[in-house]
């Protein structure tokens, strides 16, 4: 049986102590995405007209923005990005971060108007200043959650618009998702008000003893429970 010193026995314990440490051969070496370490969100506030940049819980910066008009407003809810595009010009500005709104186009974009921000004066989508959007679309990847929170009704002090077949927008949606939930409504909750939610309208206000018109009249909203 072969002798071993007390040195060359320390450099053999030591290699197989370094060997054991090494990740086996079919280990991925891949790091994870970044999105896992940072995850990324965006939050817009209709009220007070900002942006929040957040990561991991935390606002790490805030713009200001210029939301829709009271006659078309943002949509309330929660997006993804889907779509980035650089170099849209004119009143898009510089940059676009589309979102998949499901009843309209819509998205985050830069303004040939600045001096419009902080106020309520798009078609719906998200304004800002072309510097803030251009940062912005470098710290935010395809897939970034946005939600969007304001009001119900599309505006505070707006008088309420019955909701009719062929009317579209984040209220149709909740009144949708509010049906579907009852039972209902079987089809897309996609904020488009078709036959078929007319239909599953109509079924809901028969059971709930309301006027059976198809439309949603406010009355409709505080029975479904969506407003007081």
């Amino acid at each position: 049986m072969p002798k071993f010193t007390p040195w060359i026995l320390f450099i053999g314990l030591l290699l197989l102590g370094l060997f054991c440490l090494q990740p086996p051969s079919h280990a991925s070496a891949v790091e994870p995405p970044e999105s896992s370490h940072q995850p990324v969100h965006i939050y817009i506030n209709l009220w007070q007209r900002q942006l929040h940049l957040m990561e991991n819980g935390q606002i790490r910066k805030t713009y200001r923005i210029a939301p829709g008009t009271p006659d078309t407003p943002t949509p309330i809810g929660d997006y993804l990005i889907i779509q980035k595009s650089a170099d849209w010009g004119g009143g898009f500005g510089t940059r676009w971060l589309g979102l998949n709104v499901p009843f309209g186009t819509y998205g985050i974009h830069g303004t040939n108007k600045p001096y419009l921000i902080g106020q309520s004066v798009s078609s719906g989508c998200i304004r800002m200043r072309n510097q803030d959007v251009e940062e912005l679309y470098t710290r935010v990847p395809l897939n970034t959650p946005v939600r969007i929170d304001g009001p119900v009704l599309g505006a505070e002090g707006l008088n309420y618009r019955i909701l009719v077949e062929g009317s579209r927008g984040s209220l149709v949606q909740i009144v949708q998702n509010r049906l579907k939930a009852g039972g209902y409504y079987k089809g897309k909750v996609n904020g488009i008000f078709d036959r078929q939610t007319e239909s599953a309208v109509k079924r809901y206000q028969e059971d709930h003893h309301l006027l059976v018109t198809g439309q949603i009249h406010f009355a409709d909203l505080v029975e479904l429970g969506i407003v007081e």
